[in-house]
């Protein structure tokens, strides 16, 4: 009756939607529920924390209520002329009315850029130690149910990936994995951490979402922030989208970055896959989010991802879905008016041309050297060395660190490996 109910209530953006309540699911062992394909999007597993927090049902309703076909030119302009935007002029800025509007946009976000960030480009690459995953995601390439090569790096291959990307001089690392609980634990994401720090001075994790305390753990080990890719703000096509494994606890998911900020992680980042669903209205929730934690901790170093689909194993023909540039470039130029001082990473599943062009209009951080694969990075330094496991998904700009980085010159920005100093 529960499922009859939740199928026939109005979707998300439509007249009558209501925020969906959160619950803990009844269950004696919670192992053997989070293998079921069964487990309720919206109840946490037993062993989740469930964070008694109103950002996420507050994020949901104002998507879910704002109204973009009501958005005017008008509504645009006074949007683009106003110093510090409101929600409601944020979602202005990413209605079907401000596409005229994409030039003006662009060169008020450039001087916001300006302004906050200077010339300077950040750079860091990816390590991805692990792509064993529990989860079956339809568009992700570690999906469980995908027939790929698994590995997971060991102590001595972590080293040698560290000691890899630390070669061509970034300092600014993000540790990767799929969502296996089981072989990559907190203890081994720990480890990871430990031997970065000491490498990088600056450490990401974007792992599986964790409790409070370890994502402390994590924190004391050495990582500075986390990385956590809502997917889609939608509820019910989360659900959809998430056929089995612990990913498919919606609220757990989206309180991960508030946990990480009270387990003492100097920042986080945010970020909707554009393309999975309505775009605008994800892009709309995504920056809310991020608004919304900033006001609650107005410490915390905040910034935004803006990944599309691409293609993955099993699934080539997979693509951005009505996403285009011009959309994309949108959404990008909309978060940096309404979050002057948060970080926007361009990822590198974008073309070369248009990753340069971004980060002198939007973006502040972009990844050079990349691989989704597991062992690539010292498979690419030790031609006697081979990659491990299988990519995540078919990255469009593969150039190394110098490459970016003249690039980069070339479009009269400032490349920076790092501006943190450990004390």
């Amino acid at each position: 009756m529960q499922d009859e109910q939740r199928l026939n209530a109005p979707a998300w953006g439509e007249p009558g939607w209501k925020a969906p309540g959160f619950s803990r699911a009844q269950a004696a062992d919670p192992s053997d529920v989070a293998r079921d394909c069964g487990i309720d999007p919206l109840s946490y597993l037993p062993d989740m924390d469930a964070l008694d927090s109103p950002v996420i049902s507050e994020v949901l309703e104002r998507a879910s209520a704002f109204d973009f076909a009501s958005v005017t030119a008008a509504d645009v302009r006074r949007a683009l002329a106003t110093e510090r935007l409101s929600p409601e002029d944020f979602g202005a800025l990413l209605s079907p009315a401000a596409e005229p509007f994409l030039e003006k946009m662009a060169a008020a976000a450039q001087r916001v850029r300006r302004r906050w960030f200077g010339s300077t480009a950040y750079l860091f690459t990816p390590l991805y130690l692990a792509n064993y995953c529990n989860n079956h995601c339809v568009y992700c390439g570690f999906n469980r149910k995908n027939d790929i090569c698994r590995a997971q790096l060991d102590q001595r291959g972590i080293v040698r990936e560290l000691d890899a990307i630390a070669e061509t001089g970034l300092e600014d690392v993000l540790l990767l994995t799929g969502e296996d609980r089981e072989r990559t634990d907190p203890a081994y994401i720990a480890e990871a951490c430990r031997l970065a720090s000491e490498r990088f001075r600056t450490v990401g994790v974007e792992v599986y979402p964790l409790n409070e305390d370890e994502y402390a753990l994590l924190h004391r080990s050495g990582a500075d922030y986390v990385t956590v890719f809502q997917e889609t703000y939608d509820p019910a096509l989360y659900g959809k989208l998430h056929r089995a494994g612990r990913k498919r606890v919606f609220p757990y998911r989206a309180n991960a970055q508030e946990r990480a900020l009270r387990a003492g992680m100097r920042g986080v980042a945010f970020g909707a896959l554009l393309g999975l669903g309505d775009a605008r209205r994800d892009a709309f929730a995504c920056g809310m989010h991020a608004w919304l934690l900033q006001r609650a901790y107005p410490a915390a170093e905040l910034s935004l991802s803006c990944p599309r689909l691409r293609p993955i194993a099993g699934n080539e023909s997979l693509g951005s879905r009505g996403v285009g540039e011009r959309r994309l470039l949108q959404v990008m130029c909309a978060y940096r008016l309404f979050l002057p001082q948060a970080g926007i990473t361009i990822s590198s599943r974008e073309r070369q041309g248009f990753r340069d062009r971004v980060m002198g209009i939007a973006a502040t951080k972009i990844s050079a050297g990349v691989s989704t694969g597991v062992g690539e990075h010292a498979a690419a330094e030790d031609e006697h060395a081979a990659s491990a496991g299988d990519d995540q998904f078919e990255i469009a700009d593969d150039r190394d660190v110098k490459t970016v980085s003249a690039a980069l010159r070339a479009h009269g920005l400032e490349p920076v490996a790092n501006d943190y100093v450990r004390v």
